[in-house]
């Protein structure tokens, strides 16, 4: 992953956070390419879906179909993706129900940053659903009734679950200071972890963690093994990293304010929704529970 160095904004800031990124990324590979193997440029911890969906294999035709739309059209918004975070993410009222979720973004700006959500890195991945993200100047701005909507990301960089893979420690630090003090709203619309042929149901609201304990050790442990993390080393690297407190208005779900989307089918999801936000009682079937 590297950001690269062509931006929509022509905030410098932008471009030197990208200038580190390219720079700390290639300058190792350029090594390898003489000769000398460096870990920064493998490709290690790949996650495979989990999902099988159905239908029948391409066909020669598709994927000719497929080679030409490649070659001839623009896909400018697909390309301006070049940040890649992995994390972990919850239903908004069932902080039990819990999963990784791999994060491919573009930089709009200094403030605004827009994800596409997936339930891997490979070919394979299902997309599963968006995240946006603000500077904490934009949260501030934001209607309280809007506030409960988002989390903070403080404790996913301090702790060292929120992480760039591949990126080398130098940039990777540069860009969790960005994000410290951010804002995400966060919405999954296909639940890879139950679902695993097809979307059902309707979209989900989901929330990030904040403090210890929260999120399922074992979890967090078989992705650090996969990706050779050493969550305890980021978090000593990052602890100088400061981090301001989140803003009472976020982490509804901290508060009484678990909001979440009733299904209409009736099937996929088994919500309450009230107006001022209040905890839902009944349980998603939708979700994997650890209980």
């Amino acid at each position: 992953m590297a950001l690269e160095g062509r931006r929509r904004s022509p905030d410098p800031g932008a471009a030197d956070l990208g200038a580190i990124l390219v720079m700390t990324r290639l300058a190792p590979c350029l090594l390898m390419a003489a000769g000398v193997l460096l870990s920064a440029c493998e490709r290690s911890g790949d996650t495979r879906s989990a999902v099988s969906a159905p239908g029948a294999p391409e066909s020669g035709k598709t994927r000719l179909l497929e080679a030409g739309a490649d070659a001839l059209q623009d896909k400018s918004p697909v390309a301006a993706i070049n940040t890649y975070l992995d994390g972990f993410h919850f239903y908004s009222d069932r902080q039990d129900a819990q999963m990784e979720a791999h994060h491919y973004c573009s930089i709009l700006n200094e403030e605004l940053i827009q994800c596409l959500i997936f339930d891997g890195n490979g070919r394979d991945a299902k997309m599963m659903g968006i995240e946006y993200i603000i500077s904490a100047r934009l949260f501030d701005a934001l209607p309280a009734q809007e506030k409960p909507l988002w989390h903070s990301h403080a404790y996913e960089v301090k702790s060292g679950q929120l992480v760039a893979p591949g990126v080398p420690q130098p940039a990777e630090k540069a860009l969790m200071k960005k994000l410290v003090g951010s804002y995400g709203k966060t919405w999954h619309t296909w639940h890879t972890d139950l679902d695993k042929t097809l979307p059902l149901g309707v979209p989900q609201l989901m929330m990030g963690f904040t403090a210890d304990g929260q999120a399922q050790a074992a979890m967090v442990e078989e992705r650090n093994r996969r990706m050779r993390i050493d969550a305890e080393a980021k978090r000593r690297d990052r602890a100088d990293i400061a981090a301001p407190a989140p803003s009472p208005q976020a982490n509804g779900w901290l508060h009484g304010k678990a909001w979440q989307i009733t299904d209409p089918t009736g099937n996929a999801h088994a919500h309450r929704q009230d107006d001022d936000y209040s905890r839902a009682s009944e349980p998603d079937r939708n979700a994997r529970s650890s209980r």
